[in-house]
């Protein structure tokens, strides 16, 4: 991939940083409700990442891919169960989530837990 993950990294940090310091309500209460959403439930934090992860397949963003993948190797997900559940977003998602699939097989040769 052309841009590394810390330039991901070091831009997720810096608009998220700008995006809640500007002071909107609705905008703050909508990221308060992404972070409370993966927090454990009635799922495990760990299993709601890689659902995550295979909706942001499906939905076609690979930032939230990057970000889930991320995520998912934090929270233990080997590699051969991330490719499982991408194989799911490829059939749910069908032949145009194939660009994306190949980004994810992309990071996940720079994120430890994940590299092949």
């Amino acid at each position: 991939m052309a841009d590394k993950i810390s330039d991901y990294e070091k831009f997720r940090a810096e608009m998220n940083e700008e995006i809640l310091g500007c002071g909107h309500l609705g905008m703050k209460r909508f990221f308060a409700l992404d972070h409370q959403a993966y927090e454990p439930g009635a799922l495990p934090a760990k299993t709601k990442e890689l659902l995550g992860l295979v909706a942001s397949a499906v939905l076609r963003c690979d930032d939230c891919i990057t970000y889930h993948l991320q995520q998912c190797a934090q929270k233990g997900w080997k590699r051969d169960e991330v490719i499982d559940a991408l194989n799911v977003a490829l059939i749910v998602g069908g032949s145009i989530t194939i660009p994306h699939v190949r980004r994810a097989f992309a990071r996940m040769r720079e994120i430890d837990g994940l590299k092949g």
